[in-house]
């Protein structure tokens, strides 16, 4: 097998297009096999491996740089730069990450995991270049989805303004997660379905060189092509910008992608290769369902069917009740940043399509895009995982808060996502919501209470914001009506009090159960609220337990805890409480699954409780 002798980007250098052709194949049927274990992104990672081996063939890689935008088509780079042994381990605690990780190799540029960055880091590595007097390539990676995101936009008129020697590949595929929607989107089709431009282009660039013109007569011959693509092309959106812009072409087929690239990657300045390519392929079920197998569970590799069958999960719970609630009252409407599946919304776009807004990859616009819909007496809910969301700060503050508006906040994936790390675990939500005037901030213990905070919300005039976690949805029990700013107690207990934030109540519960064991009454609070804190609880608390003990899937700098930590320093109630906080350490979270995470940082029941009985018996000793 040939992949077998490719250890590093080198051993590409002399292969035939036969080979290279021969290695994709070789290379698709590892990365399936491989995910379908582990699971993973698999239709991006697919669809763009005769892109990754024709670049690491023609580049001089790691000095030459490539960029990928996201990170979600990297496998085929990550095995053909010495990680193919242990790509077995993707995913896996200490194993290979699922993203680019400069940490892990020197040939993964950045750690990335966000949308439309790409461009942004490649001007300044150029920049960084030419004041350096580096001569090496830098080449950005960016899919037709990210495209569309506004950072894309800034960093594509900056490099061209400043002609800074980039090139940009637009893996162009029609889809980002879900498919690509707006306006750039239906642009690129136009450039796709008029073939005639490059064919026109070709024959000019060909009749320049074949009669090698006077320099003379250029500029004119150079002004008429200019002409006949301003009338063929509307806009001519990349060369206006300052790029030169080549293409599209087949993004698989290695006669035109190799001398294609060899020669654009020889130019100087801002350009930009348009390819085309085809999601998920060489594997039928992700050729046929992209959106199923962007981030696929394990899978049986032959037939594509899930290896466990799908349960319901907390953004399907969100989806159906806000539908319910959508039918009493036609103001709600709902907004996804390019993630209708992904988020639930996908249900509500079904049955109130007039009433369901895909904006693409372009968080903070979907933000101020709610803030218009309410200034005009719509109730718009944004549905947008936590990690992503961080990328609409100003406009959750400026377009929202500031201006009083009730726009609700309905945060997916909050807390640690498992195995796609860092990058896309959402533990800083808590923090940067919290210290915004005007915000609400809930938090639910089971999918019942989270229909009940939905259905509370669209009561309220504030702005408002429910964090949920991944994975399987499930009850707890316990239901009672949601009150601003109100608390419910589960267990009555005497020897330590527990306030468990949202997700961290099934821990707790727990918990309770393995104290009980050992002799020991837990008083079991659940939080609901972040803001407003429950200060008449937090008081009783204070003033009849000597410890307690707060939960939270999230980050502990500024997060829940020290929200209960700050009321109980205003209070001046400090000294009389011993207060732990539990949650995660300020450093950024590895990837591995939520199960080993909780136990890792000591976020599971069996930690927990021994972390409280070491606690209560250092009071103990502490009074005698």
């Amino acid at each position: 097998m040939i992949i077998e002798k490719i250890n590093s980007p080198g051993d590409l250098k002399n292969l035939s297009i036969p080979d290279l052709e021969a290695l994709a194949a070789e290379i698709r049927t590892l990365i399936i096999d491989v995910v379908s274990q582990k699971g993973g992104h698999l239709a991006s990672s697919l669809g763009a491996v005769e892109l990754s081996i024709a670049l690491h063939s023609l580049l001089n890689t790691p000095q030459d740089t490539i960029i990928f935008d996201v990170g979600h088509q990297v496998y085929a780079h990550k095995i053909l730069t010495g990680r193919r042994d242990s790509f077995a381990r993707l995913r896996e605690y200490k194993g290979i990450s699922g993203f680019p990780n400069s940490e892990e190799s020197a040939f993964d540029t950045y750690i990335s995991g966000h949308a439309s960055t790409s461009i942004s880091w490649a001007h300044g590595m150029a920049e960084a270049k030419k004041i350096k007097n580096n001569s090496s390539k830098t080449v950005a990676i960016i899919g037709d989805g990210a495209l569309t995101g506004g950072m894309s936009f800034e960093a594509l008129n900056s490099c061209g303004h400043a002609q800074s020697d980039v090139l940009i590949i637009l893996n162009h595929n029609e889809m980002s997660i879900s498919p690509s929607v707006g306006a750039l989107s239906n642009y690129l089709a136009k450039i796709i379905s008029t073939p005639v431009y490059n064919r026109i282009k070709n024959e000019v660039e060909a009749f320049l060189e074949h009669f090698s013109l006077t320099k003379s007569f250029a500029p004119k011959a150079r002004k008429f092509e200019e002409a006949l693509k301003g009338l063929i092309v509307p806009g001519i959106f990349f060369e206006e910008l300052g790029f030169r812009y080549f293409g599209p072409i087949d993004g698989h087929d290695f006669n035109k992608l190799i001398p294609t690239l060899k020669n654009v990657i020889s130019l100087k300045g801002p350009r930009v290769l348009h390819i085309l390519t085809k999601k998920g392929k060489g594997f039928k079920p992700s050729e046929n369902n992209p959106e199923d197998f962007h981030s696929a569970p394990s899978f049986n590799s032959e037939s594509g069917a899930p290896s466990k069958e799908p349960k319901e999960g907390f953004g399907d719970v969100f989806a159906k009740k806000l539908i319910a609630l959508s039918e009493k009252d036609e103001r709600i409407t709902a907004i996804t940043a390019a993630m209708p599946k992904g988020t639930g919304l996908n249900l509500f776009k079904e049955k109130f399509p007039a009433k369901f807004y895909d904006v693409g990859i372009a968080e903070a616009h979907a933000v101020g895009f709610a803030s218009g819909l309410a200034k005009g007496g719509l109730k718009p809910v944004v549905a947008i995982y936590s990690t992503f969301l961080q990328r609409a700060f100003d406009q959750i503050i400026h377009d929202v808060a500031l201006q009083k508006l009730n726009v609700l906040f309905a945060i997916d994936r909050a807390g640690v996502v498992g195995e796609d790390g860092p990058t896309h675990h959402g533990v800083f939500d808590i923090a940067y919501l919290r210290m915004i005037p005007n915000m609400i901030c809930m938090a639910p213990k089971d999918k019942e209470e989270l229909e009940d905070m939905l259905e509370f919300a669209m009561g309220q005039n504030n702005p408002a914001s429910i964090r949920y976690s991944k994975g399987e949805a499930y009850s707890l029990g316990f239901r009672e009506k949601v009150l601003l700013g109100k608390s419910q107690i589960l267990f009555e207990g005497k020897d330590v009090c527990i306030i468990a934030l949202g997700s961290m109540a099934k821990e707790a519960i727990a918990c309770v159960s393995l104290l009980k064991e050992e002799g020991i009454n837990a008083c079991l609070v659940n939080a609901r609220f972040i803001k407003p804190l429950d200060e008449e609880l937090l008081k009783y608390a204070g003033n009849n337990f000597k410890l307690i003990i707060t939960l939270e899937e999230g980050n502990l700098l500024c997060g829940f805890g020290s929200a209960v930590a700050e009321f109980y320093d205003r209070e001046e109630m400090s000294e009389k409480v011993k207060l732990i906080r539990a949650g995660f350490p300020d450093e950024f979270i590895t990837f591995a699954s939520r199960t080993e995470l909780f136990k890792l940082y000591g976020l599971d029941a069996q930690s927990l409780t021994s972390r409280i009985k070491h606690a209560l018996r250092e009071e103990i000793l502490l009074e005698k």
